[in-house]
């Protein structure tokens, strides 16, 4: 019994360590200063471990780096998430969405600044990693666009590509703006997400009568 607690206390003390390393890391993003240029060292100090400990956590520090995206991905869905509890509760699809994207980007500048520097980086496992994690965050869209507007997947899939792309373009310029024009980037991507949607819906039912009139 002795030795059951003994590993469990181990395995927590573990546990801790490694979230320490990867809210360290986390810490010394900054506009300046992307994933590539930390250092293993200064990330363990920060952590308060011995650079030699962090190998007991992460083979290298691309493992961390990637640990980290499967945690910016977690994120992002779970943002979406989050909208769409807010659409259930009332108001408008494209203010709330828009609105709860530019709160996670306040909340969490630097998850959006890994994903976004990551995104181009010159590792191929860390842009392979982050299209992935944007990708499950477009099917979680594609899946709420399938519920709400009755369209065929394909047409949905095309939308929620080209609204995701627009969204992170527009959280590029959010981080550095001030609060007027943090609004007025607000109500620009706000139209711009509408156009989509409704040259989707515009295109689909076109297309529609289309076919029905052969």
């Amino acid at each position: 019994m002795k030795n059951i607690k003994t590993g469990g206390v181990r395995a927590l003390q573990k546990e801790k360590t490694r979230r320490s390393l990867i809210d360290a890391a986390f810490n010394q993003l900054n506009a300046e200063q992307g994933f590539a240029s930390l250092s293993l060292r200064e990330v363990a100090r920060e952590a308060g471990i011995a650079a030699t400990s962090f190998y007991r956590h992460f083979r290298d520090m691309d493992e961390l780096g990637l640990a980290m995206v499967d945690e910016s991905g977690l994120t992002l869905r779970q943002l979406l998430r989050q909208a769409r509890k807010r659409i259930e509760k009332g108001g408008s699809v494209l203010q709330t969405s828009v609105t709860t994207f530019i709160e996670f980007i306040d909340n969490n500048p630097k998850i959006f600044l890994l994903l976004l520097r990551e995104k181009a980086g010159t590792s191929s496992a860390f842009r392979s990693a982050i299209a992935r994690e944007i990708q499950h965050f477009i099917v979680e869209l594609v899946d709420y666009l399938n519920n709400a507007n009755g369209m065929p997947h394909h047409y949905n899939e095309a939308q929620a590509e080209a609204m995701v792309t627009i969204a992170f373009n527009a959280g590029a310029e959010a981080i550095d703006f001030d609060e007027v024009k943090r609004q007025k980037l607000i109500e620009d991507l706000i139209f711009q997400l509408r156009m989509v949607s409704r040259g989707a819906y515009y295109l689909y039912h076109k297309e529609k009568i289309k076919v029905e009139n052969h």
